[in-house]
């Protein structure tokens, strides 16, 4: 897991579990239905996907590090499909999914390229008509603070989605939180 022990405690605490469930997926989805078939490429913890396991009929969730998958298989795999896979290579077939959701990972993502072929992944895994959605934090000090010795390679908010839209999503929008310390993204695949 590409975090140090404090930013790993955070994310595995009853504390960031309520966060997500009354701060960051209300923001991120708000006004979206999800489908049928949904994805979540690095659910980390489980935080979100507890969530989303109430809510969507079918949950995939693609988790890059072995233990942590484990764990969430343990956990969730009554409730949710849990594959140890990397998102930039997902081992899934092409248009399997109504949605893939995402929620404050992409910066743990080691390279600008390497974020491409997750948004490309997630593109390709859509069926048409489907929604890319989530959620990233945006840099300040206590966000770099948390990410000493870790992973962090923050998305900007103004070339977003332009990436998007090469990776071939239409309807791109991105927006920052109304708080500023994060932002939101949604894209559609077309028909």
């Amino acid at each position: 897991m590409p975090m140090n022990l404090a930013h790993r405690k955070l994310c595995s605490s009853d504390k960031w579990a309520r966060v997500t469930k009354e701060q960051i997926l209300p923001f991120a989805l708000a006004g979206l239905e999800l489908g049928e078939d949904v994805l979540e490429i690095g659910p980390g913890y489980g935080a979100n996907l507890r969530v989303l396991a109430e809510r969507v009929p079918r949950l995939t969730a693609v988790e890059i590090d072995g233990p942590t998958a484990r764990l969430l298989e343990t956990r969730w795999g009554g409730r949710a499909r849990v594959l140890e896979a990397d998102a930039s290579d997902l081992p899934l077939p092409e248009a399997s999914f109504d949605a893939v959701v995402s929620f404050t990972m992409l910066h743990h993502v080691t390279t600008r390229a390497a974020q491409d072929r997750v948004f490309a992944e997630a593109y390709r895994v859509l069926r048409p008509g489907g929604v890319f959605a989530g959620s990233d934090s945006l840099s300040g000090l206590g966000f770099r603070l948390l990410h000493l010795f870790d992973t962090m390679n923050v998305l900007d908010l103004e070339e977003l989605p332009g990436r998007l839209a090469a990776a071939g999503f239409a309807q791109v929008r991105v927006e920052r939180h109304p708080r500023g310390g994060g932002l939101r993204f949604r894209g559609t695949k077309g028909l």
